[in-house]
């Protein structure tokens, strides 16, 4: 039963207020920022046209609606884990306190692969949008750096992709205070860009490119639901902000659900003028909202819109890779990664060791693996960490009623076995290749916790010492 020893709701956030505690400086608005700031970005910018091209066609406006029901399902379930845990470690912490160690452990490996990717998603996309950009001023990055390793097509390394990350991670070290700021501010930014996009775009759209309007059929339209699954897991990375928040019992539920919200309502928005504006078949390209308003002659538009297209992917990455370090740190305070990556720098309160390693993870993948195999890989991750989540929140409903919870999901079992039912069947509708890859990263985990984790584990040290 050493497996599943689970952690009290009092321990954790004991833990959270112990000597390697993280700078509570975050409010209610600032969570809704980085919860925008995660979802508004390479799902608007980059998303939006491979996912019609490829599968759904002008239907890609019920993918997004369909992704974004299956997200508020979940997203319900995070807010009462929140204001019950106001600790770090999302999904992975609150699995510590509903299933017990090793479950809590492939979740938070499980994590480590869905922040991963997207951050490396989310960082090629930049260099696309940038590219495009320096090739406006007639600047063209040489082929052979320009993209990830790609013999056929002579690409070897997306050196651009790389040199976002670095600069992100400058960012990060600086402090969460300073770095939210600074995300603020962009974030403000890429909503004017994107209102921009819908005021000008809806003058050019043409109903004769809305039709067929599900050319893939309805399956086609579920494929591209399962892959646009991507652009809404931002508020899965709010909630790992939550040991640096002034009161997160409160402020939590509003970040998270506030933040849904308001993007799905965009992207709906965007996904109706794109596809109107183009013909689906077209848009098969990195900069697929900059491009439709090239093709109408809006170039001074498309300037902006690239312009802010890159602020708006760099807030994504931000808030990825954010919550990739403190993942890393709730996992090594745990024990189950080394306890050194937990350390905290004395004077800015930032996790520096692991936020030099999401560098160095970002940077492999972003760098070298093609962008349709990152974006899949990291769905099938989030939507797995969704079921958990949704299956904890009735657990421990069961298990511990007396819990006090500030936000309670509603009509529980049935949003969260709506959650699950969701989730599950977008998983069922992605490729085979991207469940033998989750399959093998699976099993990668499970050695790594028999090996390491299990005996380096905090509560089991505890128990040992116990038992002296």
């Amino acid at each position: 039963m050493e497996l599943f020893r689970k952690k009290s709701i009092p321990y954790l956030i004991k833990q959270g207020q112990g000597k390697s505690q993280l700078s509570k400086s975050l409010g209610a608005f600032d969570l809704t920022m980085l919860g925008v700031g995660a979802v508004i970005g390479t799902g608007i910018f980059v998303l939006t046209g491979i996912v019609a091209a490829t599968d759904s066609g002008p239907g890609i406006i019920l993918s997004f609606i369909l992704s974004g029901i299956a997200c508020v399902f979940a997203a319900l379930c995070y807010a009462e884990f929140a204001s019950i845990v106001p600790v770090s470690g999302s999904a992975y912490t609150y699995s510590y306190a509903a299933f017990g160690e090793v479950i809590a452990w492939i979740l938070g490996w499980d994590l480590i692969l869905e922040y991963g990717l997207a951050s490396s998603v989310v960082a090629s996309g930049w260099s696309g949008y940038f590219q495009g950009l320096l090739a406006g001023f007639g600047i063209h990055i040489p082929k052979a750096i320009s993209s990830a390793y790609n013999p056929g097509a002579g690409t070897y390394v997306d050196v651009l992709a790389i040199v976002i990350v670095g600069i992100i991670t400058l960012v990060l070290l600086a402090g969460v205070k300073q770095s939210t700021k600074i995300n603020n501010i962009m974030v403000l930014i890429k909503i004017a860009v994107v209102l921009l996009f819908i005021v000008v775009g809806a003058f050019f759209v043409k109903p004769d490119n809305w039709t067929p309007f599900m050319p893939f059929g309805f399956s086609g339209v579920l494929n591209g639901a399962a892959t646009a699954f991507l652009a809404y897991i931002g508020f899965d990375a709010v909630s790992s902000a939550a040991e640096e928040v002034k009161n997160p019992q409160k402020n939590m539920p509003i970040g998270i659900i506030s933040s849904l919200l308001v993007c799905t309502v965009l992207y709906v928005a965007v996904s109706a003028i794109l596809t109107g504006m183009v013909p689906y078949t077209d848009l098969n390209v990195k900069n697929p909202v900059a491009f439709a308003l090239q093709v109408v002659d809006q170039n001074w538009v498309a300037g902006f819109v690239s312009l802010g297209a890159i602020v708006g992917i760099t807030t994504v990455l931000f808030v990825m890779m954010y919550g990739q370090t403190r993942l890393f740190f709730a996992i090594s305070r745990d024990g189950l990664l080394p306890k050194r990556l937990s350390k905290v720098h004395p004077k800015r309160k930032t996790p520096t060791l692991t936020i030099v390693l999401t560098f160095i993870m970002v940077s492999v993948f972003s760098g070298l693996v093609p962008l349709n195999h990152l974006a899949e890989l990291t769905n099938i991750g989030t939507m797995f960490a969704f079921i958990v989540v949704a299956i904890g929140v009735v657990v421990l409903r069961y298990t511990q009623p007396n819990l006090k919870r500030n936000f309670k999901v509603p009509f529980v079992p049935i949003i969260p076995l709506l959650a699950v039912l969701s989730c599950g069947y977008l998983m069922l509708n992605l490729k085979s290749v991207t469940w033998k890859a989750f399959g093998i990263w699976f099993i990668i985990g499970i050695v790594i916790y028999f090996i390491y984790s299990r005996k380096h584990s905090e509560l089991n040290k505890n128990a040992n010492q116990q038992n002296r």
